[in-house]
């Protein structure tokens, strides 16, 4: 059997990025400033808002609903039909109903107060494995790691992994933790996001501005466009 790819030593891996985040982190409404902890509430407001769904698009929405309920229990105690029309043009309802059911949820079974750990965010309404790791990471410095489509397309080309990316979720999720520092977890979480929404782009990455080009097996073979 074939050994997994060892890929980036994690502490050199992170310090580069980490580094570059500090100097080019994207402004977004939902995000803390330098050195204050992310509000969790917003962390879990923005993310549901984020799922099929482009940041461009997300913020005006964001800012909205923040203005007109801004805390979980305002949105809880909100009735339902008012959040599903604050929701126009955001579609897929689900994701409305689910945000209202669950910070129903984290009124009654937390007093308001998200919980810091994934499982446990996990069994509220519409949090799955990602967006409980990003709330534990950026609103809560748990070393928790949060993979979505962006950072699944920067870990396939960190390993040069050349498979169809369903079927390797798995090899994925287990070299992403392997690089999850144990400070500034949620500063890591989303540079990672930051870097394949802005440098390692699909189709056509920018891996000369890359902080992470010497260490990209793609990149070395001259593959990091075809991947994934």
């Amino acid at each position: 059997m074939a050994e997994a790819p060892q890929g980036p030593d994690p502490r050199g891996h992170a310090e580069r990025l980490l580094a570059w985040y500090d100097r080019h982190r994207r402004v977004l409404p939902w995000r803390a400033p330098d050195g204050k902890r992310a509000d969790p509430y917003h962390v879990w407001l923005s993310e549901i808002m984020l799922q099929q769904t482009t940041v461009q698009t997300v913020g005006r929405y964001f800012i909205a609903f923040i203005e007109r309920w801004p805390t979980v229990r305002d949105l809880a105690e909100a009735p339902l039909d008012d959040v599903l029309h604050q929701w126009q043009g955001l579609g897929y309802y689900a994701r409305a109903r689910n945000l209202h059911a669950c910070a129903r949820a984290v009124v009654d079974r937390h007093g308001g107060v998200f919980p810091e750990n994934e499982e446990t965010l996990r069994a509220l309404p519409g949090i799955g494995a990602y967006t409980s790791a990003a709330i534990a990471a950026i609103a809560f410095d748990r070393p928790a790691s949060a993979v979505d489509g962006n950072v699944d397309r920067v870990i396939a080309r960190l390993h040069a992994l050349d498979r169809p990316i369903p079927d390797m979720k798995p090899e994925i999720r287990a070299l992403a933790a392997r690089l999850v520092p144990s400070r500034r977890a949620g500063d890591y979480a989303q540079a990672m996001m930051d870097l394949g929404a802005t440098v390692c782009v699909s189709g056509d990455p920018r891996c000369v501005v890359c902080p992470l080009m010497e260490q990209c097996e793609a990149r070395q073979l001259g593959i990091a466009a075809e991947l994934p």
